[in-house]
């Protein structure tokens, strides 16, 4: 897919890796839309970006709100062809800790953003680029997820994280088998340690320890790397039903 052409929704797009991709994607020429909650940032991000950028306030967990967002982002540029997933919570919370058991609401809270989340996301865009004309490669659209490393290492107080990002992981492929009949590609990736604002509130001492735990390079990823390799799946036709690594080997410890 030329990147030049797209119109593309980006969830999370008002902070850490999903503006990174807003800022890249629309230097490349396409047009994008925020979905995101965070209202005065995403605003603040598509008026430095310009014309070619929209913020739409939306909750990835409402049926309501999402469809809204999808109908106002095929109002402005006239469809949507790549759809990409980063929004997400951590919330770490053991099973078992001083205050008890971990509580059904935040369990769940976490698995509703970033496992239904990013299925809502996922079928409503379906629904629209099938519509789509297809370039020459048949190809009538691209979505991107994010997972995370926690989905194959889950560290103790990630119960809820890893299992909605497990999720992702697993619903790739068969949505992907699916998808193919439309002519839409379907891709995940698991990032490891990046340099996000949800790393940004730990102390530097405790950032510079986890950057020397991966193996190479020993320093936390830059959300332009995973920019990057959201690029490199837009243009790479082959690139479907995957879940792609972007950790620099690491392999999370138990704690």
């Amino acid at each position: 897919m030329q990147i030049q052409e797209t119109i593309a929704v980006i969830t999370g797009g008002a902070s850490g890796l999903g503006e990174t991709c807003v800022r890249s994607l629309s230097a490349l020429g396409a047009k994008v839309v925020i979905f995101d909650i965070a209202t005065e940032r995403g605003e603040k991000i598509a008026a430095e970006v310009g014309s070619n950028c929209l913020f739409v306030h939306t909750d990835v967990t409402s049926d309501e709100s999402t469809r809204a967002a999808m109908e106002k982002a095929v109002s402005a540029f006239g469809k949507i062809n790549v759809a990409i997933n980063c929004a997400g919570v951590a919330d770490p919370g053991k099973v078992l800790s001083k205050k008890g058991p971990i509580t059904l609401a935040s369990f769940n809270r976490v698995i509703q953003i970033n496992l239904v989340g990013t299925l809502n996301i996922i079928r409503l865009a379906v629904e629209q680029m099938a519509k789509n004309e297809p370039n020459g490669e048949g190809e009538k659209g691209v979505i991107i997820n994010t997972a995370s490393a926690a989905a194959f290492d889950g560290q103790i107080g990630q119960a809820a994280y890893s299992a909605s990002k497990a999720g992702v992981v697993g619903m790739t492929l068969p949505i992907a088998r699916e998808c193919a009949d439309y002519g839409i590609r379907v891709m995940t990736i698991a990032p490891g340690l990046f340099d996000t604002p949800m790393m940004a509130g730990l102390p530097e001492s405790v950032r510079v320890q986890l950057a020397q735990t991966v193996p190479f390079p020993k320093r936390l990823g830059r959300p332009a790397e995973y920019a990057a390799l959201v690029r490199q799946i837009l243009e790479n036709p082959m690139l479907n039903g995957e879940c792609i690594r972007l950790d620099g080997s690491i392999r999370m410890t138990a704690r």
